[in-house]
């Protein structure tokens, strides 16, 4: 049987009212993920380029400005930057040396998985959220598609 005009309005307005929770909940929580990007001395762009970038992969800088919506010169902007660092390094591709590709130092690879513990800690305010709320939290978001670049999700046999 199939949803009626009204439960798909009621399902798009509820829908709508968990998204602007989500969203100011994480608008409102910026103070956290200030303090560590500040701690690693980066900033949103670095991070989003950080998280983006495997360790074991690496990416065209087309590739990167695509997924980063941005033009060309602000990709290798933001490559330079995190090249400075020693976090990236450019490698030709073999067989097409005009092409670059954009790959995790070891010390990037470090950083990385620093940086993504420490954005991963969950804000106070959630921590004060009863135990079942959270379970129920979790298992909902758990139905929706994984962020490209994310860590495996929880087997049943490690989730609580």
């Amino acid at each position: 049987m199939g949803m009626t005009t009204a439960d798909s309005r009621t399902k798009m307005a509820i829908a709508a009212d968990v998204w602007r929770r989500i969203f100011d909940f994480i608008i409102t929580t910026h103070g956290q993920r200030d303090a560590v990007l500040h701690r690693f001395g980066i900033t949103p762009g670095d991070s989003k380029a950080l998280v983006l970038l495997e360790p074991d992969k690496g990416r065209t800088m087309r590739s990167l400005a695509e997924a980063w919506t941005c033009d060309a010169s602000n990709a290798t902007w933001m490559i330079d930057r995190l090249e400075t660092r020693g976090l990236v390094e450019r490698r030709a591709v073999a067989g097409d040396r005009r092409v670059k590709e954009v790959v995790l130092t070891p010390l990037g690879v470090e950083t990385k998985a620093a940086l993504v513990e420490a954005l991963y800690q969950p804000p106070a305010e959630l921590l004060e959220l009863p135990l079942a709320d959270l379970k129920t939290l979790r298992d909902a978001l758990q139905r929706l598609p994984p962020r490209a670049g994310s860590p495996t999700r929880p087997t049943e046999a490690n989730r609580t």
